[in-house]
């Protein structure tokens, strides 16, 4: 988001624009940060690279069915991870220059806010400078938090899970069920790990829609995934030959123990707010430690904004690039603010396979809107399995107003689904209808064409709020 603000109101809007940013590394720290932030660095990027060697070993696993012998293959972690980081640390002199030709400078240090018109800068070389400007924009991202029980210090984060030197030969337990739990696990798995999933729910990707959470679950199982639901992680002894002890209390209740080779939380992310001098200049903060604004990014000080995940409001890349986007028009346009439309935000969590979803889910559909609504279900082995053998179902789903005929929400579960919903995307942006689906012609063979053949409702549901889609 940052990035994007800057480039945008320099490049677009003439602005004279400073990006302060920490020096780069591959693991987070108050000294440690790096043009691009958190996806380009130690999140979605190189997340998604690893994704792709764990698929390398499905596509091996499934060739035989299609005649090919490869054998068994062996794989070197260390390999995948040194070119992860030769890309990351493409990327991120990439955008350097993308600021530099932008004709934004970038000042390399750490920013502290000393009033609503000052940062001070401690830089690199360790002076200090002072940088006045008309507005400042926060952009500062997340940070991941670990659980609070005795030996947390031995659990590692996704920013360390990146830059592992080998993957343990032993158990590794991951600790969560969000995105990035679910996602280290397949691609641990993947590569060969012993992984033992470990979370509080019943279900993993809790806020997803329930019939694709069962989904996912399933199929993480069906992959040797090892899950734990219902447990409750209380802490972690280190060994003398360097193996942890996990000590947890399982879905009864009752104290439990599992020997492991490493334990990672992914146990949430948290706004990095603090010890920039936000308070100090009396900017209001959440009580998770939020940037609050309003719909235009505004906080309570004038000419103090903020973007992105440190305002804790849809934590996702595109939408703090959209956020920087509507921040520069507002600051340096022609006078008129601009809001970001948070309406129909596309998302995918890279399991294997991925999910991805665009609009609401059926409980929140039920839950927001009024109204009948018809559920279409599809449920089946693709094609390409048939010949691979693998016991893996697609799950494909469109939720319709039944009144407005407006296509309220689209889920899928297998394999391409995040580039499948993405094009879908742009449909419920336009309000597009279930007629409009239906009169599309579809791609054959595909899985895609499936969300334009639906004809039969698998059931009706009955919305309980006030809301009403309106077409445009």
């Amino acid at each position: 988001g940052g990035v994007r603000a800057s480039r945008v109101s320099a490049q677009l809007y003439g602005a004279k624009v400073a990006c302060v940013e920490l020096p780069f590394g591959f693991i987070a720290s108050d000294d440690v940060g790096g043009a691009g932030g958190t996806c380009v660095i130690r999140g979605c990027v190189p997340k998604k690279l690893l994704v792709y060697g764990a698929h390398v070993a499905e596509e091996l696993r499934d060739a035989a069915g299609f005649g090919w012998s490869v054998g068994e293959g062996q794989h070197d972690w260390s390999t995948l991870v040194k070119n992860k980081a030769k890309e990351v640390e493409r990327l991120n002199q990439t955008y350097k220059n993308i600021m530099k030709n932008a004709g934004v400078e970038l000042v390399e240090g750490r920013g502290t806010l000393v009033d609503a018109h000052t940062v001070e800068v401690a830089t690199v070389d360790g002076g200090k400078r002072r940088l006045k400007a008309k507005n400042i924009l926060i952009a500062t991202g997340g940070v991941v938090t670990k659980l609070n029980i005795p030996g947390a210090e031995h659990a590692i984060t996704s920013d360390e899970a990146l830059s592992l030197e080998a993957l343990p030969k032993g158990p590794i337990v991951v600790l969560g069920s969000g995105y990035i739990a679910v996602e280290f696990a397949g691609i641990f798995g993947g590569l060969g790990g012993d992984v033992h999933l470990m979370y509080r729910a019943d279900k993993v990707l809790r806020g997803f829609d329930e019939e694709c959470r069962a989904q996912v679950t399933e199929n993480l199982a069906k992959r040797d995934i090892k899950l734990h639901p219902g447990c409750n992680p209380t802490k972690i002894d280190k060994q003398g030959d360097g193996s942890y002890v996990l000590h947890f209390k399982d879905a009864s209740g009752t104290e439990a123990s599992m020997a492991c080779s490493l334990v990672m939380m992914a146990t949430g992310r948290a706004p990095k707010s603090m010890n920039i001098g936000l308070q100090q200049v009396g900017v209001s903060l959440g009580p998770n430690g939020a940037v609050m604004v309003d719909r235009h990014s505004r906080t309570n000080v004038p000419n103090i904004w903020a973007i992105g995940d440190v305002t804790n409001r849809i934590n996702l890349t595109p939408v703090a690039l959209m956020e920087g986007m509507a921040f520069a028009k507002s600051a340096f346009g022609n006078g008129e603010l601009a809001a970001p439309d948070y309406e129909n935000v596309p998302s995918a969590v890279f399991s294997q396979p991925p999910l991805a979803s665009v609009g609401y889910s059926e409980e929140e559909a039920i839950q927001k809107l009024s109204g009948d609504m018809d559920v279409y279900v599809s449920k089946f082995r693709p094609m390409k399995y048939t010949l691979s053998g693998r016991d893996e179902k697609t799950l494909m789903k469109l939720i319709v107003h039944v009144d407005t005929d407006i296509v309220v929400g689209v889920h899928m579960v297998g394999p391409d689904s995040p580039e499948i919903i993405q094009g879908i995307a742009i449909a419920l942006k336009g309000h597009a209808t279930k007629k409009q689906f239906d009169s599309t012609v579809g791609v054959h063979p595909s899985a895609a064409e499936e969300f334009v053949t639906m004809r039969t409702p698998t059931r009706r549901i009955k919305g309980t709020g006030t809301q009403t889609p309106s077409k445009m």
